[in-house]
Formats: structure tokens, sequence, C-alpha cells
């Protein structure tokens, strides 16, 4: 249920705390008191594959340069809305029950009406007297006019469907705020506005603080920032020996069926490549002036920043456009990137951590037990140099296709039978390999990275 009066109600706590310190003119950054538990601060990108992650130079020097970098971190369901609930609640999709982005198969109303808001990295973390806030995108089908502040968050600035970054609503704190089309309007922009505010509050009172911060590119249809427009304009797509494969013949009915891309459609995947890269350099920006902000308030070495993204993306590879939702590298495994206390710099994991991992990191961070319905684990210790005991195998799934490869399978002339059976598939993946089966009853043993 929308909890806004609640939410109303601890805000005063908080502005009696600042307007405190503002009269008695203290200014935090000149003190020494700071929260005995670490601030954890997430930034989640929208459809960000590892290939395009190399194009932000700003993350990886703050980041990268100065953290830890997970080489295999992977997504379970490689699809926004399961992805997100898993994060925010350290579970398998088919736990969650959240198998998809619309009803009956999930969205925002299937989340709430399962109670799974009810607990969440948020009301743990609030319980364990963190501050809690969100900005940008949360759950797919979230409506900001109606459906209010979930249990577990302090400070609420969300959108819903805002992909255009221009002519949207967010839902500030109960508020709906109705942004334009002028410059200083463009979504990613604002959100990293609000995101930089909420840590010069948090840090001020002394107490942790949980930031989620979600921005809603490079996902399509990936509108760049005014400043960026122009960028990458000669930029070639990536044609790896997956793109365009000739041979198919390993592949489900589904991707059998597909027409093989020709130089129009192979074009039309070069301009989205490059929307995709210009989009991602307002996301840079935000990393710089979030980590900025922490700076300036002192609280940037007492402060874990975790970036990663909800899913992956294919474009032209296997013989499919543009997209995710299949068991393949491109969709499965996303950027993953830790900088904080104790994160040694400059190092890489080759772990296979996964996004179900992040919640209950973040609960032994702020030294909280997380629900027995957890079925992630803290990587708290890979980054302290203990990969002993650690998973080798995981697994992905998919229960119904997106709607743009529904409209394909259509085309192609499969029978609604066939679509049904070949949207389902369960995929172990292991080290060197991934085994996938599909509810066409065929069966592919794939070569890591295939």
């Amino acid at each position: 249920m929308s909890v806004c009066r609640a939410h109303v109600a601890r805000r005063p706590v908080l502005a009696a705390a600042l307007a405190v310190g503002l009269c008695l003119g203290i200014n935090p950054a000149d003190t020494d008191a700071r929260p005995a538990k670490p601030n954890i601060v997430l930034i989640l990108t929208d459809d960000e594959d590892v290939g395009i992650h190399a194009f932000m130079p700003k993350t990886k020097a703050l980041l990268e340069d100065q953290g830890t970098t997970f080489a295999n971190f992977f997504v379970s369901y490689p699809w926004c809305c399961p992805s997100r609930a898993t994060i925010l609640r350290g579970q398998y999709a088919h736990n969650t029950g959240i198998v998809g982005n619309e009803p009956p198969w999930g969205g925002f109303e299937k989340f709430r009406e399962l109670g799974l808001e009810e607990s969440t990295i948020a009301t743990w973390l609030q319980a364990a007297g963190y501050s809690t806030a969100m900005v940008g995108k949360y759950i797919n089908r979230y409506v900001p006019e109606k459906d209010g502040v979930p249990s577990g968050w302090d400070e609420w600035y969300v959108g819903a469907n805002a992909h255009p970054s221009y002519n949207y609503k967010l839902n500030e704190n109960c508020q709906i705020v109705a942004y334009g089309d002028q410059p200083e309007d463009y979504l990613n922009d604002v959100l990293t506005g609000k995101a930089v505010e909420v840590v010069r509050r948090f840090s001020a009172v002394g107490q942790p603080f949980f930031l989620y911060v979600l921005p809603y590119t490079p996902h399509s249809p990936a509108v760049a920032a005014p400043r960026h427009d122009g960028m990458f304009a000669e930029a070639e797509l990536p044609k790896t020996p997956a793109f365009n494969e000739a041979d198919l013949s390993d592949k489900p009915a589904f991707i059998r069926s597909l027409l093989p891309l020709d130089e129009k459609r192979i074009a039309k995947l070069e301009t989205e490549y490059r929307k995709r890269l210009r989009s991602l350099q307002a996301i840079d920006d935000m990393v710089e002036r979030i980590v900025t902000a922490l700076r300036t308030a002192d609280v940037l070495d007492h402060t874990y920043v975790i970036y990663s993204s909800d899913n992956g993306f294919h474009l032209g590879e296997h013989g499919l456009p543009a997209g995710k939702d299949f068991p393949y590298e491109e969709d499965i495994r996303v950027p993953m990137i830790v900088r904080g206390p104790g994160v040694p710099e400059g190092h890489t994991i080759s772990a296979m951590v996964l996004n179900h991992d992040l919640a209950p990191t973040f609960a032994e961070i702020a030294g909280v037990d997380p629900p027995a319905f957890v079925d992630g684990r803290s990587f708290l210790p890979l980054l302290q140099g203990t990969e002993g005991g650690w998973r080798q195998s995981f697994l992905i799934q998919r229960r119904q296709f997106e709607v743009q490869y529904l409209e394909l399978a259509e085309f192609s002339g499969m029978t609604a039978d066939l679509i049904d059976r070949s949207a389902a598939y369960d995929a172990i993946r292991t080290k060197n390999w991934t085994y996938v089966e599909y509810g066409t009853g065929g069966a592919r043993a794939l070569r890591s990275g295939g």
C-alpha cells in the first residue's frame, strides 16, 4: 500500500536535524561525526551491456580505477521487472513470482499485491537506522500519480515510463511534479540533481544512508543530453563472431525462424548503438557528480558506491534484433564495480556474482541479517580476498517473450503453441558452459560466450 502519510511524518525528523545544524553554524563537512555504519549508493542503469560500458571514462577513473570490477557479474532473469524485483529482494524470479513486465506475469501491481514491498533492502536498512532514498525508475508499470511511496523509503523521486526523457512526471515525496521539454528538463540530469541533494542532506544528519539511483538509459529510445548530441557519429557497430550468425541450426525454433539481418536492418542497429553510447555520457556525468558530492560532504571514504545494470543487451548477435531476455552472454553479463571502505583499488574479481547477491551484501554492510527467503549471499568475502566455497553455477530463466519477440514470432508464422513453448527456458551457467532447455523440448550445451 502507499505509505505517503507515514513517509511525510518521518521527514520532519530529518528536517529538524538539518535545521539544528544550520542554526548552530555547523558544516557537516567540517566535523568528524560520521555514522558508525558505512553509507551505500547503488547506481543501476537500464539495459547496459558490458561492451558499451567501456565508453565511460569518468566512471572508469572514479570507480573502476579506485575500486574493484566484477568481471563475471550476471543477472539470473535478463529482463527489466524481474531483475529489479530480484535486486530489491535478493531472490530468484521464480521465488519473487515476478517473471514479466506486464500482468499476470509481473509488473508493479503484482509486486505490490504479493506484498513484496513490505520486505526489501530498503525496509531492512531503514529498520537498521539508515536513511533511504530512491531516485529514478522503480518497478515497471508504477504510476507516480496514484501509487504513492512504498514502505522503507524516506525520500522518493520516481517516475513511470519516462524513457523519452522529456515531458514526464515524478512523484517527489508524494508531490507530483511535471517536467517539460527544455534542456534543463532532461531526465537523467534532473535525477542527478535529486541524488546530489539527497547526498548533501543525508550526510548533514550524521546517520548512515542508502541511496538507490536508477537512470533511464541506455534503454530505448536512448535519448542523450543535448550537450552530447553528435557524439559517436562514426562509431561502428561491433561485429563479433556471434553477429548475424549464418548457421542457426543449434538454436531454438524461434531463432531459426528469423530471417538473416540485411544491410538496412544492420544500419538501423548501428544507429541504435550510437544512440546508446551518447545516452551513457549523461550517466558518466551522473557518476562524477555523485562522487563529487560524497567527497564534498566528506563521506566518500565511508561510502560503498556500486555501479551495475538491470540486464544486458544484444544488437544482432545470434541472429537476433535489438533486445535482451535470452540466455546469451550479451544479455546476462552486465557491468559491476564497487568502490568503498577496504575495497581493493584497480582490482578484478572473476568469481560468478549475481544480482540477487546485492541485497544480502548491503544487509551485511548494515549489520543486519537478511530474511530467510533470500537466495543470494554477501560478496563482501570476495572483496576481502576469500573465494573458497563460492558458487560454481547458477540458474537463468525466462517465462514470457517480450512484445517485440512475440511480434517477430507471429510474423515468422509460428503457431501460438510454439510461441508459448519457445518463450520458456531454464538454463544452468557454469564457468565454461551454458546448458539450456527450452519449452519446445530441445536442449543445447553452449560454450560460455556463445
